[in-house]
């Protein structure tokens, strides 16, 4: 141990390698505050608090649904729907929904009233994105592979047996207003 402490001493005497140990140690710790700060920010804007600033009316809606008070006490809130949990995909809806603060702070959607206005638009996207990721938010927590179709109601076990196993739909093409009431889709494009 003494042995490697005094070469350890021997490097960092000469100028050159102090200096690279200097610049290896700031890097070091300008990168742990840097990922420190970011995933504290990823957080922060997954909180239920960060999503009503904007999208008010709907974080009043979800209160009167079975995802977020059941018999189970398991409640799902905003991010764990409309966030992917992947690191990846999360990052990626990230800077996505930075355009829904932009919006907001131009003043698109700032009122309930412009909110609602813009709420088929904003819907429609949302479902085309879960769609084509096949509904991976729904997936992580209802997992189709462990799903019991004796279980479920005959309305249900036949579409989750056929449609939703052969891949031919995802969760979001039957249960779009799951948590959310339907908005007025009366002139959005695709509808």
């Amino acid at each position: 141990m003494l042995n490697l402490l005094k070469r350890l001493w021997t490097i960092m005497k000469s100028p050159s390698s102090a200096a690279m140990g200097f610049i290896l140690l700031i890097g070091f710790l300008g990168g742990v505050i840097f990922w420190g700060g970011f995933n504290t920010g990823m957080e922060a804007t997954n909180t239920e608090a960060f999503c009503s600033s904007c999208h008010a009316p709907i974080v009043k809606e979800i209160k009167e649904t079975i995802h977020y008070a059941n018999r189970s006490g398991v409640r799902a809130i905003c991010s764990d729907c409309h966030v992917p949990h992947n690191w990846t995909d999360k990052i990626i809806r990230k800077v996505q929904a930075s355009k829904e603060l932009v919006a907001f702070a131009m003043g698109t959607i700032d009122t309930e009233e412009k909110f609602r206005a813009r709420r088929g638009y904003l819907a429609n996207r949302e479902w085309h994105r879960m769609k084509e990721n096949d509904s991976q938010e729904c997936r992580n927590c209802h997992e189709f592979d462990f799903m019991d179709f004796s279980e479920q109601g005959t309305r249900s076990r036949k579409p989750h047996s056929t449609a939703l196993a052969s891949g031919e739909k995802t969760c979001v093409d039957c249960h779009k207003g799951i948590a959310h009431r339907l908005p007025n889709m009366e002139g959005i494009e695709g509808w």
